[in-house]
């Protein structure tokens, strides 16, 4: 067995019960996406900054390489621009308007494979979805499909060879290790040398107090990120309190939160007829754990959240992985299925004893109100953490339960917004809150002078309408009343290279089409 499977195989002994595919299509060298250019000049749009400022429009963007080196006022809504006062444009510069879109910074998604759920997903499917949809920069929560693959495609889209997200790896503990990591001796060892392989960052789904110490600790000293899926076969010897304590940096879904909530148990109330490797039995009682957990304003949960907060704790609450636990047919029916859900990642989705998330074996009108009840819960906790000075941020988890690539990053928005953000605080959690907890906000995660230009270009103003962000629109009446499609990303920049939404679009489209037509010779 290799050292990689060996370590995917301990994983699933500990959080999952599928296995893991390696994407065996590798991104292909970059043919879409002009830039970057000496000096581009965005004439006349409407910036809303990432930081919580509102838009404020219209303003010229100049961009010089890859960096912003000037952004100016033109004028006011609804009257012509002051031509005066605009940037002159020299002989070789390259000019697009967008007068009257809105421009916001790219977007992170903090929790996105690149693949490692269905067998044969095309890296380039990935990526040019992600892109699409204005993503510009992804935190690859594990490295699944192998480290040098991943560590591999990180240095080609640094170097922009090939059109992909800007991509931070994140390790899975253990990853490459011939035995499971039991010693802090043995933790320290790997985190070492995980640092000098280009990972920047470590995912834990759980491990002993002593070698959890060790790992955070070394990390920490070797400037490395941490996040953890608090699996429920672990959570019992460490929450989300107890990891914070030990330096982890961030909390990915919900696992062990409710768990620190408990005021009269410390163990969950699970059947007596529940078993882990049954998907079914894991995802129905989840379900029913934050009605376990301490309400809202109590003792216990204020000292929880203030705890957390003290210790500039993040949360990634991937609100969207969830959500068909709670209206199966909205997801298994969505809009977008049809032209860009690959036949493996279809197929991947129906019910199956053997494949992670999976678990419709015979799911039920009362599971589907536990689920809406426990996110009530959920988001309440959420959104007062925020409301508290709290840092949330956006990730997507996509290639499980229905969800597919940056249509999920849109709806993570739409659910922040369910959960009492209001639409500058959502794109904050997507842009400015991301890069801090990368710390990489010094270049990227908010429009500035001198930072990267990494931007997000939509016709319609996503702060009255998220649904306009996604890539297959938004399903209104026109003026003529007749049913249409509006919105969608026009264009994302990444590095200062631009590129054309609807094209990288339209060549996903080619890829689910040609592996339809595969699919159905085989």
């Amino acid at each position: 067995m290799s050292r990689f499977l060996l370590a995917v195989t301990l994983l699933l002994s500990l959080s999952l019960t599928s296995s893991f595919a390696i994407a065996d299509a590798k991104a292909p060298e970059r043919k879409i996406g002009e830039g970057p250019y000496k000096r581009l000049i965005l004439r006349g749009g409407n910036v809303v900054s990432g930081e919580g400022a509102p838009a404020r429009g219209p303003m010229d963007i100049v961009i010089e390489n890859d960096r912003i080196v000037r952004m100016i006022s033109v004028g006011n809504p609804g009257v012509p621009i002051k031509s005066k006062k605009r940037p002159i444009a020299n002989e070789g510069d390259i000019e697009i308007n967008v007068e009257g879109q809105y421009i916001l910074p790219g977007f992170i998604d903090m929790h996105a494979h690149i693949g490692g759920s269905a067998p044969n997903i095309p890296a380039e499917y990935v990526f040019k979805l992600w892109l699409a949809h204005g993503i510009t920069t992804i935190r690859e929560p594990g490295s699944f499909n192998g480290a040098d693959w991943v560590v591999d495609h990180a240095k080609r889209s640094e170097k922009n060879t090939i059109a992909a997200p800007r991509i931070v790896p994140y390790f899975m503990f253990g990853l490459g290790e011939d035995d499971p990591i039991t010693t802090p001796k043995h933790a320290k060892k790997w985190v070492k040398s995980i640092a000098k392989q280009g990972a920047k960052g470590i995912k834990f789904f759980g491990a002993s107090p002593e070698v959890m110490t060790a790992a955070l600790t070394e990390a920490k000293k070797q400037g490395l990120g941490s996040m953890m899926h608090h699996a429920q076969l672990e959570v019992t010897n460490m929450n989300v309190v107890d990891s914070a304590r030990l330096g982890l940096t961030t909390m990915e879904h919900w696992y062990g939160l409710p768990e620190a909530l408990f005021e009269h148990q410390h163990i969950q109330n699970y059947s007596p007829d529940y078993n882990y490797n049954n998907e079914q039995d894991r995802f129905g009682e989840a379900g029913r754990l934050w009605q376990q957990a301490a309400k809202e304003g109590s003792e216990k949960w204020l000292a929880v959240r203030d705890e957390l907060l003290a210790l500039d704790f993040t949360l990634d609450p991937t609100f969207t992985i969830y959500e068909a636990s709670r209206d199966l047919m909205r997801d298994m029916n969505a809009d977008w299925h049809k032209d860009y859900t690959l036949p493996t990642l279809w197929n991947f989705f129906q019910p199956n004893r053997y494949a992670h998330g999976s678990y419709w074996f015979d799911w039920t009108t009362d599971d589907e109100i536990a689920w809406k009840k426990n996110y009530q819960q959920w988001m309440s906790f959420v959104n007062d953490y925020k409301n508290h000075g709290g840092r949330v941020t956006v990730g997507s988890d996509s290639g499980y339960i229905f969800k597919i690539y940056g249509f999920s990053y849109i709806r993570e928005l739409e659910l922040l917004r369910e959960a009492g953000f209001n639409a500058l605080e959502v794109i904050q959690a997507a842009t400015i809150n991301g890069a801090q907890a990368l710390g990489m906000d010094n270049d990227i995660g908010s429009i500035r002078v001198d930072k990267k230009a990494d931007l997000v270009i939509v016709n319609e103003n996503p702060l009255r309408n998220f649904k306009v962000l996604y890539g297959t629109g938004h399903f209104r009446l026109s003026e003529d009343n007749k049913p249409i499609r509006a919105g969608g990303v026009n264009y994302t920049i990444k590095d200062g290279i631009v590129y054309d939404a609807k094209a990288l679009l339209k060549e996903v489209r080619a890829i689910v089409k040609e592996a339809k037509a595969n699919s159905v010779h085989q």
